[in-house]
């Protein structure tokens, strides 16, 4: 197409030396996993997936999946409903105020994450809340809102207020109107920031290192005491798997984008 305008080979070889360069660490992990040897190297003999299998068969690694699956369920179930109702209720009033109180969402994920970690384990301590699983749960489930926020919005403003004032016209109530003609409207925005939020508290160490201690042992501070104590290949193991987890995550957000585009 004519005034289309195109990269040239100077600025694409900068963009694929800047691939290459994030990408590289993955890659490296992946053959270190199935290292022959009993500490983090890459293979010297041989391929092997026997690290792989002592992850699967560990009550300690699976635990650590385990508990940090339920919590990020549950935090992005907070993450959702907080994040949703914030993002509709700043798209309907409409004012000034409203982008005051979008600002304020984001802090989480414009704070310094060890900053955050400090205030939360001076005010969780008077509420009891350290190393407990609704603790982490809340934590976690806080610091996603941006996401939904973000997303949600996105969402609105490609919304025709005209259904929601036709729906109303015709005596639907409120609840009604969310529920059956917002909501529908803005669902692939809401998945794309519950994908979002639950990769955030997947993969959050920062906060967990502050506000948890032995009763809550989510895998990335599983990985994280391993490399501290000792170097054992099945970190590069589980760190290859939360990798591989993640990408299909972000593969269905991407889907659901075009979905909703198409």
């Amino acid at each position: 197409m004519e005034g289309v305008h195109r990269p040239g080979p100077l600025a694409g070889g900068l963009a694929w030396l800047v691939a290459i360069y994030l990408v590289l660490p993955i890659g490296i992990v992946v053959p270190v996993s199935m290292t022959d040897q009993r500490f983090l190297s890459l293979p010297q003999e041989a391929l092997s997936l026997r690290h792989y299998g002592t992850v699967l068969a560990s009550a300690e690694w699976l635990g650590s999946i385990w508990q940090s699956f339920l919590i990020a369920v549950a935090s992005t179930l907070i993450a959702v409903v907080a994040g949703t109702l914030c993002a509709i209720g700043c798209w309907r009033i409409s004012r000034r105020s409203t982008d005051l109180i979008r600002g304020l969402m984001l802090l989480p994920i414009i704070i310094p994450s060890i900053v955050y970690a400090v205030g939360l384990y001076r005010y969780f301590a008077r509420l009891d809340l350290l190393d407990s699983f609704a603790g982490v749960a809340i934590a976690h489930g806080v610091t996603g809102i941006p996401y939904v926020v973000i997303t949600v919005s996105t969402a609105l403003a490609a919304f025709d207020p005209r259904l929601e004032q036709a729906a109303r016209g015709m005596g639907a109530s409120l609840a009604q109107t969310l529920r059956w003609v917002i909501l529908p409207r803005i669902a692939p925005g809401i998945v794309s920031g519950a994908i979002f939020a639950f990769i955030h508290s997947w993969d959050e160490l920062v906060i967990v290192l502050f506000i948890a201690s032995r009763d809550v042992f989510t895998l990335p501070r599983r990985i994280w005491d391993g490399i501290n104590e000792n170097l054992d290949p099945a970190m590069a193991a589980v760190a290859v798997l939360l990798v591989l987890f993640t990408t299909l995550l972000l593969l269905l957000d991407l889907t659901l984008r075009r979905r909703r585009d198409g």
